[in-house]
């Protein structure tokens, strides 16, 4: 996929970083509740989006602070039967805990400094999400195999022109 260029209007991944200092600090059981309201946002090198708003709540808790949200974003991506771009909303639903103890394995810890970085953890919810890939349209005719045509946009005579010979006594099914 194609980068946006660097005068774009998105907004790049380290506004993810939440300072979440003032938590550790407060008892157990403190929350705090803020919105998400990005217009455009580069999330990683592979995944783009073109929204994200939602609420998101971080709460103090014995282990960590617990991040919760619900989230509605665009995804950038292409096609995957033409590679045209497709924006395509996404509502994803994040519940994970960011663990004081840097020793264990997982990927989210809170850092000494108190910041929670959310794009890792944003870029798996949505590419989970998306794993099947997107359609720009159900009924996309995707691009010819030899010429690489857009067939939603053209037609060309491959097709025609080079059949498989085994599976040459199948075209008499489509007169």
């Amino acid at each position: 996929m194609d980068k946006p260029p660097h005068d774009s209007p998105y907004v790049h991944s380290r506004v993810l970083k939440i300072n979440a200092g003032f938590l550790l600090g407060s008892g157990l059981g403190t929350t705090n509740d803020s919105r998400f309201d990005f217009p455009a946002l580069i999330v990683s090198d592979d995944l783009i989006l073109e929204h994200l708003h939602g609420p998101l709540r971080m709460s103090r808790t014995t282990e960590g602070i617990l991040v919760q949200a619900q989230l509605e974003a665009g995804v950038v991506d292409e096609c995957y039967r033409c590679l045209d771009r497709v924006t395509k909303p996404v509502t994803i639903q994040i519940e994970e805990l960011f663990t004081f103890d840097t020793t264990r394995t997982s990927e989210f810890s809170v850092l000494e400094d108190g910041v929670l970085d959310l794009a890792p953890l944003l870029r798996a919810e949505i590419l989970i999400e998306n794993a099947r890939g997107f359609l720009c349209r159900p009924d996309c005719k995707g691009l010819c195999p030899t010429c690489g045509t857009n067939w939603n946009y053209n037609t060309c005579t491959c097709a025609d022109e080079a059949v498989d010979p085994r599976l040459a006594s199948l075209r008499k099914f489509l007169e």
